[in-house]
C-alpha cells in the first residue's frame, strides 16, 4: 500500500493507493495524533508512505515510523507539485503518493532520534542568541532616538549600570530579559560543551582554529553522517554555499550562493571563517 500525506497545521489530506496505481481511498482527518494513529493501523504493516517537509512533519513521522517505511519529501526539488496547474490539499497528498510509487520523490534526510536532539540543543542556544541581540539592538534604537551616547563597550557591567542609570522603564524592561537569557544561554552552553566533548565528530572539528565546542556540535549535527555526501561539493551544496550557475549557448554564469538547504549550517560555517581569517591577522 501507498500514501500520501499532506500535512498541514489543522487538517491532513490522505491518499492511498495500491502498487498500480488506483486510488483505495482519500481522506480528510484533523492533525490529531489520535487520528493519524488510527489511520496508521488502518494500514497494512510496512506500507510505503510519503509526507512533505514542513514544520509540522516530526509529530507525524515519529506516529507513522513505527509501523511504516516512510520518506520525507524535499519540496523544492518534488517539483510537480509546486507546478501542478490544479493545485490543492487533496491533489498535493494524491501526487505525492503516485510519485513515490514511480520512485520520483527526492528525499529529505531525516536524522537519528539522538541527532536530532543534538539539533535542537544548538539550534535553541541560536534563537537565544538572536533575541538577546534583538533586546541589545532595541535599547540601541531608544539611545539614537534621543540622541544618547554612552561611553565604553557596550553591555559590559559598567555599560549596563550607565544605562540602568537613565531611568528608562524600557530600557530596564530589555535588561531585566537580557539577564534572564544571560543565565539561560549560560546553562546551555555547559549542556553543549558536555556533548561536544563526549562527541567524537565535534571533538576532530575542534582541532580546527577558529571552531569552538559550540560551532563543532552544531556543524557535527546539523551534517549526521558525512558519508551520505558522495563528495565535498555535495556537502557544499547542502550547506547552501556553492554559487548558483547558469550555463547557456557554451557560457557559463556563476552568481551568489544558493542559501538553499540548512540555514544554520550556513551561518555557522561563515562564523567560524571569519573567526579563522581573523586569527591568522593576528
Amino acid at each position: 500500500m501507498i500514501a500520501g500525506i499532506d500535512l498541514h497545521k489543522l487538517s491532513t489530506n490522505i491518499s492511498v493507493m495500491d502498487e498500480e496505481g488506483h486510488v483505495i481511498k482519500e481522506v480528510k482527518i484533523p492533525a490529531d495524533p489520535d487520528e493519524l494513529m488510527e489511520f496508521s493501523e488502518s494500514l497494512p504493516a510496512n506500507s510505503d508512505i510519503v509526507i512533505e517537509s514542513s514544520s509540522t512533519w516530526y509529530w507525524a513521522y515519529r506516529i507513522l515510523s513505527e509501523r511504516h517505511h516512510v520518506v520525507l519529501s524535499n519540496p523544492l526539488k518534488t517539483k510537480a507539485i509546486a507546478s501542478a496547474k490544479v493545485k490543492t490539499d487533496k491533489v498535493d497528498a494524491f501526487t505525492l503518493a503516485n510519485l513515490l510509487r514511480g520512485g520520483y520523490i527526492a528525499e529529505s534526510y531525516i536524522p537519528s532520534g539522538e541527532l536530532l536532539q543534538l539539533r535542537e540543543l544548538v539550534r535553541y542556544r541560536a534563537e537565544l542568541v538572536r533575541m538577546r541581540s534583538a533586546l541589545k539592538n532595541n535599547i540601541h534604537s531608544i539611545l539614537l532616538m534621543y540622541n544618547t551616547k554612552i561611553e565604553g563597550h557596550p553591555f559590559t557591567q559598567e555599560y549596563i549600570n550607565r544605562l540602568k542609570q537613565l531611568n528608562d522603564y524600557r530600557i530596564n524592561g530589555y535588561l531585566d530579559v537580557i539577564e534572564t537569557l544571560n543565565r539561560e544561554i549560560n546553562d546551555v552552553d555547559e549542556m553543549i560543551k558536555k556533548q561536544a566533548e563526549e562527541d567524537q565528530n565535534a571533538k576532530l572539528l575542534m582541532t580546527i582554529p577558529g571552531i569552538s565546542y559550540y560551532s563543532a556540535l552544531l556543524i557535527a549535527s546539523e551534517i549526521g553522517n558525512v558519508n551520505r555526501f558522495p563528495d565535498s561539493y555535495r556537502l557544499v551544496s547542502y550547506a547552501g554555499l556553492a554559487p548558483s550557475t547558469r550555463s547557456s549557448g557554451g557560457k557559463t554564469h556563476y552568481g551568489p550562493i544558493t542559501k538553499q538547504g540548512s540555514k544554520y549550517l550556513r551561518w555557522i560555517l561563515t562564523q567560524v571563517t571569519w573567526t579563522n581569517m581573523s586569527q591568522k591577522e593576528l
